[in-house]
């Protein structure tokens, strides 16, 4: 597994999250997720304007080995979802950091982030899980 980027918050459910210069926080899976998932091979994307509370599911994500709900790791309205993963589920895989990015979350409280794992707390996780 890769180094955990020490810029994101994470969720006990592999979910990462920060808030871009737009005041939208953008949400992704884990690398560690997506490795365990295999290889991605579609998404089922939450609708815009959907007004979510924190751990709801937001989206789906298949992949050979299951079908995974991703969960809001804040409440607020989807404002964007990543349409490159329409035609290109494998960014999950490729870039789970980067191009990977499954949508963003105008937040109803950013201080809802500030509960979430950090990077350290969120290897403790995986490493005392697995």
């Amino acid at each position: 597994m890769s180094v955990l980027p020490n810029h994101l918050k994470y969720t006990p459910n592999h979910e990462w999250v920060y808030i871009d210069a737009d005041g939208h926080a953008v949400v992704g899976l884990t690398d560690f997720a997506q490795e365990s998932m295999g290889e991605i091979m579609s998404v089922t994307y939450p609708e815009l304007g959907t007004d979510i509370a924190a751990s709801e599911e937001a989206m789906s994500v298949e992949s050979v080995k299951t079908a995974t709900e991703v969960l809001a790791p804040v409440s607020g309205e989807i404002v964007e979802i990543n349409e490159a993963l329409e035609d290109e589920p494998e960014l999950i895989n490729d870039e789970p950091y980067d191009g990977g990015w499954l949508f963003k979350i105008m937040p109803h409280d950013v201080e809802e982030i500030e509960e979430l794992l950090s990077d350290e707390d969120y290897q403790n996780q995986i490493d005392s899980e697995y």
